[in-house]
């Protein structure tokens, strides 16, 4: 594409200040993470040089992680952690980006007193995720998210200068990951379980057809049991937890369940059963778990469970946000036999890993 041929954009985001000194433009949210590099960041932004005064125009892109309500600012708290942050000075220009058919779209857009940008996401940083909110909670959502904002100011990162609201103008955009290209063969798990007052074990095998599902997919697994044992298996329960490690704030991990459902399969002592079983998470069924991982969700649109996050290597831990991760879960509910009866129920429990991400788009 030449240099100054002009990108179709479908959309246009754009946000002024209440001022009205500044607009600020981007052609779109979602900036992809290939694991090797990042999308760049292009955007331009209008101002009215009649509003400045002895002001200067920055732009800055901010990665942070939020971990509290709006209203902990009140007791002078903080709930914002800033993991990365860059500025750029807008007007005097100081420096012009190499122009890309991104800006050219936006300039045209924007028309006269317009300048652009170009922001690169460092490959070392987390993807933006949000924590479900309870029916109560207000204010904006934990979890990490990025941020542009234009504003005006006399010096570029002056703690002790005041910006007034009314001079910024701010757009939240996510970092995201698609499946890889590759999709592997799929885990398999077994365990063979004795129990007391009897000779033989319960076999449990487990498996999944690839390693990868994307959201909203039918996820088939394959189940064998073989029970060589006295005791009767009387039911069994597919779980999926979702874990969510929030590494950086308070190093603690929660798992939570987005997926229960019970099978009144039984089993009879030396029978045997095997089938293939489709379970599919989905946010729908998720709608009240507060803190549950959310793939980031930008003000008014809709979302999904969080993407499983990809691990990189040589990436120090205190910039890696949220880690996702998920696991399915079969246990089978085997019941005592003999005089004890039901005293005497065990389970049987193996477990699957699970990754959870979208396609890539078609180019």
């Amino acid at each position: 594409m030449a240099p100054e041929a002009q990108l179709f954009v479908a959309r246009v985001f754009k946000k002024t200040s209440k001022g009205g000194g500044l607009t600020l433009y981007l052609g779109k949210r979602d900036y992809v993470d290939h694991t090797t590099s990042v999308d760049k960041v292009d955007g331009v932004v209008k101002l009215d040089p009649a509003e400045l005064g002895d002001r200067k125009v920055f732009c800055q892109l901010a990665c942070a992680f939020r971990y509290g309500s709006d209203d902990l600012d009140v007791m002078g708290l903080c709930f914002r952690k800033d993991i990365w942050i860059t500025h750029v000075q807008i007007y005097p220009q100081v420096s012009k980006p190499a122009q890309t058919p991104m800006h050219d779209t936006l300039m045209a857009k924007a028309g006269d007193n317009a300048y652009t940008f170009t922001f690169e996401i460092p490959n070392n940083l987390p993807c933006s995720v949000s924590l479900q909110p309870g029916p109560d909670d207000n204010g904006k959502a934990c979890g990490v998210d990025f941020e542009v904002k234009a504003y005006l100011a006399k010096e570029q990162d002056n703690p002790d200068e005041k910006i007034d609201k009314k001079d910024t103008a701010r757009l939240i955009i996510r970092k995201i990951q698609y499946a890889p290209s590759q999709i592997g063969a799929g885990p398999k798990a077994d365990i063979c379980k004795s129990f007391m007052m009897s000779d033989k074990p319960v076999h449990l095998e487990a498996a999944l057809q690839k390693d990868l599902y994307f959201h909203g997919e039918s996820i088939p697994i394959k189940i064998k049991i073989n029970n060589e044992s006295n005791k009767t298996v009387k039911k069994f329960k597919i779980t999926v937890e979702q874990c969510t490690d929030i590494v950086l704030y308070s190093a603690d991990k929660y798992t939570k369940v987005v997926y229960c459902q019970e099978f009144a399969e039984t089993v009879d002592p030396s029978g045997t059963y095997e089938n293939s079983l489709s379970i599919t998470p989905l946010l729908s069924e998720n709608k009240e778990k507060r803190g549950l991982a959310l793939d980031g969700r930008l003000k008014d649109e809709d979302t999904n469970l969080a993407s499983t996050t990809i691990l990189k290597t040589n990436i120090e831990k205190d910039v890696l946000g949220i880690l996702v991760s998920y696991k399915i879960k079969i246990n089978l509910m085997v019941a005592g036999g003999g005089l004890l009866g039901g005293l005497t129920a065990s389970d049987v429990t193996v477990e699957l890993p699970l990754m959870l991400m979208h396609p890539k788009p078609e180019e």
